[in-house]
This record gives C-alpha cells, sequence and structure tokens, in this order.
C-alpha cells in the first residue's frame, strides 16, 4: 500500500513512468502494468488504497464466480467509471455504447450493484460503497408489485419519443423529476434540459399532481416557445395531470421505463449536483424562492465540460 501511495502522489505530481520507477526502485514495465490497469486516458485516476484492496481481494479470491471479477478489462472499466463519480446506470449504458457487440465487456446495473453488495463488510467492497452516490451500507432489494398497473392515464412511452431527441442536437427536449425533502413530508421539481443542461428549480408546496402540474406550466412557461418542445419524466404519480402541463405550455410529455433511471440520466446527474447544497433530511418547506433562483443561477452559469466548458445558459441562448 506504501508503494501505491507514492505511485498517487508521484502521478499528482506529474512525474513519468520511469520516474516513478526509478524512484521505487522497480522496474518500469511493473509501474507502467499497474499505472495502465486504472489510466488509459486523461480522464482517468489512480486511487492507491482501491488499487491495493483490489490487487489483494485478486490474490485471495481466485475463484470468484461473478463476471466483474472473472474478466479484468470489464472489472477496470467499472472501477474506473465508479472511480470518475458514475452510477452503475451510467457505466452500463457507457458499455453499451463503448462495446457493442462485445459480450465480455456487457453488463446490466444490477450485476454490478450485486458485486458491489455481495460482501459489504469487506475492504474493497467498502471502498467500492464509498464510490456511489448514496453510499449506503446495504443495499434493498426492489419490491415488486404485482396485479397493479400505472395510475397515470394516457402515458406516452419514451419508445415513441422521437429518436432525433436522443441525439441532442436539438435544444428544447427537457427531463424532470422531484428530489423528495425530510420525511417524504416536501419536495422541489428539477427540469434539465438536454443537449445545454439548463436547469430549472420549482418550488412545491406539496406533491401533489394538481401543484406539480400548475408549478411545473407557470416554470416552463417562462421560457421562450422554442425551448418548450418536450419532457421525459419517470413514472412518480405526481405527473398523473401530465395532460394540464401539455395543455398550458405545448410541450409533449413522455414516460420512462419503470426502474429505468437512465433514460434521465442528465437528470438524475443534475439532482445528484442539487444536493451537494441541499443534501438528504433537508426541509424543502424552509427553503424559499428567493435560495432557490439563486442556486438555478449558480448552476446555469457555471462552466460544464461536457458542453465545451461552456454554460448551460450560453448554449441555451
Amino acid at each position: 500500500l506504501k508503494e501505491r501511495i507514492k505511485i498517487e502522489t508521484l502521478l499528482n505530481e506529474n512525474k513519468s513512468k520511469a520516474y516513478i520507477a526509478k524512484t521505487l526502485n522497480r522496474s518500469r514495465s511493473t509501474i507502467s502494468r499497474e499505472i495502465n490497469k486504472w489510466i488509459q486516458d486523461p480522464n482517468d485516476k489512480y486511487a492507491a488504497e482501491l488499487a491495493h484492496w483490489n490487487a489483494k481481494d485478486d490474490y485471495l479470491n481466485k475463484r470468484n464466480l461473478d463476471k466483474i471479477s472473472t474478466y479484468k478489462p470489464l472489472k477496470y472499466y467499472v472501477y474506473k467509471g465508479l472511480l470518475k463519480g458514475w452510477t452503475p446506470e451510467q457505466i452500463c449504458g457507457s458499455l453499451k455504447l463503448k462495446y457493442p457487440n462485445n459480450n465480455i465487456m456487457s453488463i446490466s446495473h444490477e450485476a454490478i450493484y450485486r458485486h458491489i453488495y455481495t460482501r459489504p463488510q469487506a475492504s474493497l467492497n467498502k471502498k467500492l460503497i464509498k464510490l456511489l452516490v448514496r453510499k449506503k451500507t446495504r443495499r434493498r432489494p426492489i419490491k415488486k408489485v404485482r396485479g397493479k398497473g400505472s395510475k397515470i392515464i394516457n402515458q406516452v412511452s419514451i419508445d415513441k419519443r422521437p429518436k432525433h431527441i436522443e441525439l441532442r442536437q436539438e435544444i428544447g427536449h427537457w427531463e424532470g423529476d422531484l428530489i423528495i425533502g425530510k420525511g417524504q413530508k416536501s419536495a422541489i421539481g428539477t427540469i434539465v434540459e438536454r443537449k445545454s443542461r439548463y436547469t430549472l428549480i420549482v418550488k412545491l408546496k406539496s406533491r401533489k399532481a394538481d401543484e406539480v402540474a400548475k408549478m411545473f406550466s407557470k416554470k416552463i412557461n417562462q421560457l421562450n416557445k422554442l425551448f418548450r418542445k418536450s419532457m421525459t419524466y419517470d413514472n412518480g404519480i405526481e405527473m398523473a395531470k401530465h395532460q394540464i402541463i401539455t395543455q398550458k405550455t405545448g410541450m409533449k410529455i413522455y414516460f420512462a421505463h419503470p426502474y429505468s433511471s437512465w433514460e434521465r440520466g442528465t437528470n438524475e446527474n443534475t439532482n445528484g449536483i442539487i444536493r451537494r447544497d441541499f443534501p438528504k433530511g433537508t426541509d424543502f418547506n424552509l427553503i424559499d424562492e428567493k435560495q432557490l433562483l439563486k442556486l438555478e443561477h449558480k448552476l446555469n452559469n457555471k462552466p460544464r465540460k461536457i458542453i465545451g466548458y461552456k454554460t448551460p445558459k450560453e448554449v441555451l441562448e
């Protein structure tokens, strides 16, 4: 572990592999193999503790049966994704795009979660859990609801959403959700534009469908009509009055598949950013409109790497 900490420190100082090998009195090929496992492009990061526990886990558990442990290229891709702050859903989606015809480099987000939580008290697994957004030490199984269809009538599935929306080449297509407050007794709405990442934060008095439809419509109507084309939402019952939003704003609303948060990945990621200012346990009844507008302004005027270091406001305008 001490040597790996030295490797991490020297990499952060932009030292070469040759310099690191000489400093540690190791062969250059040994250092190269260790670093290349984790760093293949400029955005990758070497984390000494995770690398150490991963190597120790490999040594002690050579008969692991799960796919991530069996195939090292898949394992390093998943671990590096977690180091970048990606969710298992985002890692799964990225693999599908990057390796469309490679069965080895294919895995479901549930399989990634199972790998992380198989031995939650093991040292490596504790490190992996800390890389997750919610960092829960235990994962509750998804409850299956039988015999109950959706309570939202006249839903239009994301399957019927025009394919060009997926390309993010056109401004005006949004993703929506709620962030729930303390004790499930308060909430705010979030609406994020897919191409520009421009964010709207909606003050809500309750999570009832009438209130959500009223306040979402009011916020959306502040936008230029050219920017009000579509919104993709999850299956939350708060969107039961989606037809009212469409009538008032002209915006078409599509619904993602159940338990498919990656279909609204931009919104999910933005909610995570908002949680930095309003962490879990926040009572949104105590947060006023001025505070929400201040955060909204900060998000929309902050340069984002994914849009070429422009701000969402600059891209939208």
